[in-house]
This record gives C-alpha cells, structure tokens and sequence, in this order.
C-alpha cells in the first residue's frame, strides 16, 4: 500500500500546485460533512522528507477551502483522537478533543479567516459505547463541553489479516453486536445523538443488524462503506471487492435511518492509486470516471437526500487537492444526471438535515 506524504511539509503543497484547477460551478454551497484536525507533531526530530501526517489545523483547512475556491458554507469535524486529555486514565479525555475543535469553530467565527468562511459547525467526538450505562454521564460532559457536538464515532473496523489495519479504538470481532456496546448505544437513541459507523465493507451486514435494532438513531456510514482494496484484496478492487461492497451496500440501503457519506476513495488503501507518482495528483476528471461506478450504485440505492458527498481532509490529501476533489464531485453528479434539488441534497442538504447544522452561526 502507497506511504502518505507528508501533509504539513512543502513537498505536498508543490506535489498538488503540479495539477493546479478551478472550481467547476462555484456557487454551489457545500457543507463538508467529514474532515478532521489533529497536531501529531514528534517528540523527535523526524528523518528528513518522512512521508506521514503530523498536522492539519484549523489554519490549514482554512487554507485548502479558501484557495480551493468551491463554496463551503460550514462542516462537520469527525474524531480522530485529536487534543486528549495527557491522562490516559481519565475517562472523560476525549472532551479535550471537543473543546479544541468547539474553540476552531470560534476562531473561524471570527471572520480572522475570510468573510463567511466557517468550519465545525458539527462535531463528531468519541465515546467508548462498551462501557454500557456508564457511558451516559460521559456523553453528557461531550454534549456539555461544546454547543457543536452532535454525536460520536466509535469506528468498529476489523479484520482477521494481520495485513489489515484495524481501526484505531483497537476493538475486536463483532463489537457491534456486543450486549455492552449496545448498552451503550441505546444512550445515543435516549440523548438524540447520531452515530458516525466506520468500519469495512465485509462488515456492512452487522451495521444493517444494528440499524435495524435501534431504528431511532441516525447511523452515518463513512466513506461508502470501506470497500478495501489491500492486504489479501490486493489487485480484487473491480471484482471481488466491488461484487461484495455491493452486496452490503444494498443490505444497508434498505435501511430508513441510515445515511452514507460518498467520498474517502483517495485513501490508499481504496487502491485507486492515485497517491503514486510525484507528477502531481490527477485531473479531477480523471479521479470522476474512476469513482463513478462505486458512486453511482450508492447514489442509486439511497438516493440523494440519504447521501452527502465528504472531503475526508486531510487523509485523501494525499490524492489530491481540495479544488480537485470537489470539482471530480460535481462532474459525477452531473454525469449521474443529478437534478438541482438532487445536488443540494448531496452538497449541502442532506448534511445540515443530519447534523442538525445552522450554517452562518
């Protein structure tokens, strides 16, 4: 699988200026409903021309928006395990998380930014949800803790190769069907919460068992449902993978209360390949055409008003430019023949319905 460059370095910001774009149609409003922020700078020097992410601020997302040219109206923040509390032991550490993005989006209140530029108008933290009732008081403090927090992630990603990078709350086999992770769940329905579902797409079946047991909470299945194309799918991306993605993306369609974000193929592990060869990121015509397939068959199962295109910043960086990503979207969706109505939904709409956003605010 392709190594990351590294996102806060100038050898990304001139690998990107090599295929320089402008916005298709940028009066378009868009809320960008997935991107995270974090600091991961070493406690030691790193070897020169390290190719990994050490930082993405709310200075550097201003950035890529603001040169990026598109209208982005508001986002949403999604935990990463960015700011915790230093104390490993305390049980509320991840509200150090909501208070450094609930303190981005006032900074870019401010207007210190650019006149109407804004971000984190959702926030998507964490709460461990296999702590049953306990998590309760926890989910409290989140809500507590910042006036834009709207729900948790608790990413359930694994798979038994040892190939396959697990995601990053270590949990185990089947942690959705847990009695205790359940327990917990059950809070988000009590609290009005939604729940952001990260996890691969040979697990679409237990989001679908899940979804179907508490039909009151809003589940949001991240970057079209993790079809991996690494690791023992290595070179299966157009068969096997897709064959299987479609399979479970079906499954989960069927589903009322779930809504999908469509984006995220610019992770490597995606295996599109778009993050080799330092001749600059593709044209964004060319990320559409490869994504179109996957696109469109999610597009087609749960229509527009339950999809949301997402930038998955700074992570599909690594692909490409925020103008670029944004403008493979719009050629897609008129591509897909989307009525105006259709693309608001999946710009902008079907975002601010879910998380509840006041864009402006």
């Amino acid at each position: 699988m392709e190594s990351p460059r590294d996102i806060t370095g100038e050898n990304l910001r001139a690998w990107i200026s090599k295929t320089p774009e402008t916005a298709i149609d940028p009066e378009q409003p868009i809320v960008d409903p997935h991107h995270h922020l974090w600091d991961r700078r070493p406690r030691r020097e790193m070897p020169k021309g390290s190719r990994t992410h050490q930082r993405y601020l709310g200075d550097d997302l201003m950035e890529d928006i603001r040169d990026g040219g598109h209208n982005i109206i508001d986002t949403v923040f999604v935990e990463c395990r960015a700011m915790y509390r230093e104390d490993e032991t305390n049980p509320l550490r991840s509200i150090g998380e909501i208070e450094f993005v609930q303190g981005a989006a006032a900074m870019t209140a401010s207007g210190l930014f650019g006149k109407g530029l804004r971000c984190c108008g959702g926030i998507v933290g964490f709460a461990n949800l296999t702590q049953g009732d306990a998590v309760e008081p926890v989910l409290r403090s989140l809500m507590e803790a910042g006036a834009n927090f709207r729900g948790i992630r608790h990413a359930h990603g694994w798979h038994p190769s040892p190939d396959i990078n697990n995601s990053h709350h270590g949990e185990a086999e089947g942690l959705l069907a847990r009695s205790d992770f359940r327990t917990g769940f059950a809070h988000l329905d009590k609290l009005g919460l939604t729940f952001d579902c990260w996890g691969f797409h040979t697990q679409l079946n237990e989001v679908a068992d899940l979804a179907t047991a508490f039909p009151g909470v809003t589940i949001i299945v991240n970057h079209i449902g993790g079809p991996m194309a690494y690791g023992p799918y290595e070179g299966q991306r157009e068969t096997v993978v897709f064959e299987d993605w479609k399979l479970g993306i079906e499954t989960i369609s069927k589903c009322s209360n779930v809504v999908i974000k469509v984006g995220g193929c610019g992770m490597p592990s995606y295996g599109f390949g778009h993050a080799k060869g330092n001749d600059g990121p593709p044209q964004s015509d060319v990320l559409a055409k490869a994504w179109l397939p996957y696109f469109k068959f999610v597009i087609e199962h749960f229509g527009a008003d339950r999809c949301m295109f997402e930038s998955n910043f700074p992570v599909d960086k690594v692909s490409c430019s925020y103008t670029g990503l944004w403008n493979a979207f719009k050629i897609t969706s008129n591509e897909l023949g989307l009525s105006e109505k259709e693309k608001n939904a999946m710009f902008n709409g079907t975002a601010s319905r879910v998380y509840s956003l006041t864009p402006g605010i």
